[in-house]
């Protein structure tokens, strides 16, 4: 039992303690973030600027040193008051890093074009890492996740092909196309070919190209074509059906980089071609799920220990890239890495505006 004499000191000691209010605990201290408009995203930053980054980050990811979680996906079914739109929630931490990020991208929003707007659109936020305090709002509608995916390309081709391959293919010729050549060029010099459903689109792609990078680019009437001189291959499409078969491919080997799949409807590469392949993901426990590899791992034809590598693996030079003439597929479905790489980028250079 508790004497008297013990409460009335308990009541005096607590009574000198200074009086903090929850609710300032809960607001002070914190600035607001900034905001970073997409005219300012899209005026400073590059996919140059991002490889360097993300190659690091695949580095890192290799060696289990990047909290990457599985990706959310929220479908927005069609309504009357709303849809029909994906929206992907993606984010990561690498360690040692002073940010971390959470990337919203929101996609096929396709009743936008009847008001005018583009089917996607997205943000970036950049976190404090020491303190958990967003530092920065990035309205980027999926400029920067294009750069990192084109990063991711670059870094691919530089660790996967060699330098003898110089016929570069693209099947596929929208925004990631643009970035993946940009790319690409960064690793060196190639001849580029385009191909696209649409020849008009395949045309445009082919001029600005080689207008910007100072490059030859030609336009194939066909995959068929394409695939038959192209030493490396990126496909970027929406996936809904594969682009190439197996006969189509060079017999002195070929490296496809196939960024199209990031959803479980989705697959560009055959499944005779994956297993024929040296097949690298860039994550493999999301490849499986919503990549290449889950179509082959549904069919049976594949399982994940068929797995050559991931990406990481090869840039760090725990095993090979190309050893001969054998076919390479490496698998890119975005990886919260690559966010977090594109996000401290991002916040390092714009934030000094």
């Amino acid at each position: 039992m508790i004497s008297s004499i013990t409460r009335h000191l308990f009541r005096r000691s607590t009574a000198t303690l200074p009086k903090t209010s929850t609710r300032s605990l809960g607001t002070a201290g914190f600035p607001p973030p900034r905001l970073f408009d997409y005219k300012t995203v899209t005026s400073n930053l590059t996919v140059s600027d991002a490889i360097p980054s993300v190659e690091e980050a695949f580095a890192a990811l290799a060696k289990g040193n990047v909290d990457v979680p599985m990706p959310m996906h929220i479908g927005i079914n069609e309504s009357s008051v709303a849809g029909p739109g994906d929206c992907h929630i993606k984010g990561g931490y690498i360690d040692a890093t002073p940010t971390f990020t959470v990337k919203l991208a929101c996609v096929s929003f396709y009743k936008n074009a009847e008001k005018g707007l583009p089917p996607g659109s997205g943000i970036f936020i950049v976190v404090n890492a020491v303190t958990g305090a967003p530092l920065g709002v990035f309205q980027e509608n999926r400029f920067m996740t294009d750069l990192r995916t084109g990063a991711a390309g670059a870094v691919a081709m530089k660790h996967c092909s060699t330098p003898s391959q110089d016929v570069v293919g693209f099947i596929g010729t929208g925004a990631i196309a643009r970035n993946m050549a940009r790319a690409a060029a960064a690793v060196r010099p190639f001849k580029g070919v385009a191909y696209a459903l649409d020849a008009a689109m395949a045309e445009d792609f082919a001029k600005d190209m080689g207008e910007e990078l100072g490059m030859e680019f030609t336009i194939a009437t066909s995959a068929e074509e394409l695939c038959n001189i192209s030493d490396v291959i990126f496909t970027q499409t929406p996936g809904s059906s594969t682009v190439l078969d197996k006969e189509w491919l060079k017999e002195s080997g070929v490296t496809i980089i196939a960024s199209g799949s990031d959803q479980p409807t989705k697959q560009e590469i055959p499944n005779d071609v994956l297993v024929a392949s040296k097949y690298i993901s860039d994550l493999t426990k999301q490849t499986s799920k919503v990549g290449e590899l889950r179509g082959a791992l549904q069919a049976g034809v594949m399982t994940e220990s068929d797995v050559y590598a991931e990406l990481g693996e090869v840039v760090n030079g725990d095993k090979p890239g190309r050893e001969g003439n054998e076919i390479i597929v490496v698998d890119l479905t975005g990886t919260g890495a690559q966010d977090a790489a594109i996000g401290q980028v991002a916040w390092d250079k714009l934030s000094q505006l």
